[in-house]
């Protein structure tokens, strides 16, 4: 199977199933002597964890990172790292109905077509649990730019037709993680909650947008053709499972605007390039432009859901597939650690590559 590894000179490796032993990740490029700390890393898998609060799924996993290798004395070694977090609270019998019926919207009569086979225990390496390797190697990758002095923070901005109404220079990054939701507005986080869970008491599900943010970016990252800064963020972001959409700057809503007020004009601000708007959302020409990098990432509502839904098996016959086991009513809020880890390791990677272009 092809396609499990990331980025170029910060690369990542991940490895392991839902129901697996466990899941992990290699990280190769780090450069030697980053201090790593392991609580923090601990802290942002606190964040992406399953039952953590009564909105998302109860799948009690502690997710505790292990570090196999390139660490010594808290200083990265500049060899592979490997990290390791351990399933341990697999209920493989929850997927049983399902081992020959295909789930609609899943991976499962794709993956079964493409290499004839498939793990259908909670998804195999499909499953959004794989996102926890990510999130470690991001924390590591969070710990790398921080010396740059880069940050990436990311909110829920919408739960179904709920849409948060200000722009991110309007919140307080503060608040985040003061509601299960990671809305950083009160108001609107109680509406979100409120609606999530009646979605959850009806067995069904629902979908929203995350708004990332970096600050702190130099001029010069990324590549004027393919390897253009926004197309790797777009990769990042849509290889996040159940995301359906990307878009940064002013986006799609930019269309409708005419070249004279789209075009972000330049002036000098105590010796700084700057521009007075940020339509282009921090890049121009696919390489950054030290302005914030902004984006929205779309997820759609997660295929699984508590009703009775026709389908057909792996002979073609009529099949009926019935929704078990523990799952996200809404995958938004464990999502959020994810898209900020996802940024983190596009930027981590192209600040090597960087360096790397002017030896």
């Amino acid at each position: 199977m092809d396609g499990n590894s990331f980025g170029k000179a910060f690369k990542i490796s991940t490895f392991g199933e839902s129901h697996g032993k466990g899941i992990g990740v290699i990280i190769d490029g780090c450069p030697a002597g980053l201090a790593i700390d392991e609580a923090f890393i601990q802290s942002e898998m606190q964040r992406r964890k399953p039952g953590q609060s009564k909105i998302v799924t109860q799948r009690k996993e502690e997710d505790e990172v292990e570090i196999l290798s390139g660490v010594f004395e808290n200083k990265s070694q500049g060899t592979p790292i490997g990290l390791l977090i351990r399933n341990t609270d697999q209920k493989s019998n929850d997927y049983s109905h399902i081992a020959t019926s295909y789930r609609p919207s899943h991976a499962d009569f794709t993956y079964d077509t493409k290499y004839g086979s498939r793990d259908y225990r909670g998804g195999g390496r499909s499953s959004a649990r794989e996102t926890a390797a990510r999130v470690a190697a991001g924390a590591i990758a969070k710990l790398f730019i921080a010396q740059n002095k880069i940050s990436t923070f990311a909110y829920v901005s919408q739960v179904g037709n709920i849409v948060l109404p200000f722009s991110y220079k309007e919140i307080d990054p503060a608040l985040i993680e003061s509601n299960p939701v990671r809305c950083p507005n009160m108001e609107y986080a109680e509406k979100m909650e409120t609606l999530i869970k009646s979605i959850k008491k009806d067995g069904d599900t629902i979908g929203g947008v995350i708004t990332g943010v970096i600050k702190g970016l130099p001029v010069g990252l990324g590549e004027p053709v393919f390897d253009k800064l926004h197309a790797e963020l777009g990769k990042a972001m849509l290889s996040i499972n159940a995301c359906k959409g990307f878009e940064y700057g002013s986006g799609f809503e930019g269309v409708a605007l005419k070249g004279s007020e789209h075009n972000d004009i330049f002036k000098n601000h105590g010796g700084q390039i700057v521009t007075t708007t940020n339509h282009s959302g921090g890049i121009q020409g696919g390489i950054s432009n030290g302005m914030d990098v902004y984006f929205k990432v779309a997820f759609k509502p997660v295929a699984t859901i508590m009703h009775d839904q026709s389908s057909i098996d792996n002979m073609g016959n009529e099949a009926i597939v019935s929704g078990k086991g523990r799952h996200d009513p809404c995958v938004l809020p464990r999502a959020v650690p994810i898209v900020e880890a996802m940024a983190a390791l596009v930027i981590a990677d192209f600040l090597l590559r960087n360096r790397l272009s002017k030896i």
